[in-house]
């Protein structure tokens, strides 16, 4: 490590520290918890994502800053609580790279990409029995997003041959839930248990679909809603045009609007 990556790292800590300092910290920073710090921690990487997507390497620099932020910050209160510091969360880390990766920091031979994956995850099984769960869908966050949470334990009850030979079936379960979704449907009447179950089924079947096609669920998903923005800015901009607003336009206008958008944008 440079004398310069040391140096900030040590800069960033330090500031923390005063930052949490019963005198003369920050009180909003010493009012914080675990429980309060998480949606930040959470937000924080899903904006690195975003930085990511639209290619912006100066917001991802700083992005990534606020994310590493997140890290201290947890880790000093831990420290704190005399749980554990910054420098352990660097060694468990440091310690499992080189313990998944015996091919690069020990003797064995992987040869591809695909054999890599595998002995990742035979890897992480091991670790999940040593820890007393050998499910194969233990370990999967409950704090995950429930899109790529759904897509997380399908893969994993893939590895055991716990899934569809091929897209087709999946396509079918899907189609099978939908059905099932109408059933439940009552004109008028309050959502029930059981439509709320129904529609939970109908998307997790619409993850394992775009999971057998190959298809990412997370950024498929924001693809649909980036197309979804510009369509519908364009109805906005083209009633705004008029003088007019999508509040005050008949909704059969308004789809028309939608189609000439889909031409457009």
């Amino acid at each position: 490590m440079s004398p310069e990556i040391a140096s900030q790292i040590e800069r960033l800590l330090a500031i923390m520290v005063r930052l949490r300092d019963p005198k003369g910290g920050c009180p909003w920073d010493l009012e914080q918890s675990f429980e309060t710090i998480a949606p930040y921690t959470i937000e924080e990487a899903y904006e690195v994502a975003d930085a990511i997507e639209r290619q912006d390497m100066a917001a991802l620099r700083d992005e990534l800053g606020d994310l590493l932020l997140q890290v201290v910050f947890h880790a000093q209160m831990a420290s704190e609580n005399g749980d554990f510091a910054f420098s352990d969360v660097a060694k468990s880390i440091a310690d499992k790279m080189e313990r998944r990766h015996p091919h690069v920091f020990g003797e064995i031979r992987i040869d591809n990409a695909d054999a890599q994956t595998r002995a990742w995850e035979e890897q992480k099984a091991t670790e999940r029995a040593a820890s007393g769960n050998a499910s194969a869908i233990a370990g999967v966050a409950r704090g995950l997003p429930a899109l790529l949470r759904a897509f997380k334990l399908q893969n994993r009850a893939a590895r055991v041959g716990f899934d569809w030979p091929d897209a087709d079936g999946a396509l079918g379960k899907l189609r099978e839930e939908i059905e099932e979704l109408a059933a439940e449907i009552v004109p008028d009447a309050p959502p029930s248990a059981a439509l709320a179950e129904e529609v939970g089924d109908v998307l997790f079947s619409a993850v394992n679909l775009a999971r057998k096609l190959g298809i990412e669920p997370e950024d498929a998903l924001r693809r649909g809603n980036a197309k979804f923005e510009r369509r519908f800015a364009y109805i906005e901009r083209t009633l705004a045009a008029e003088g007019r607003r999508a509040e005050d336009t008949p909704l059969a206008e308004m789809e028309a609007l939608w189609q000439d958008a889909k031409t457009r944008v």
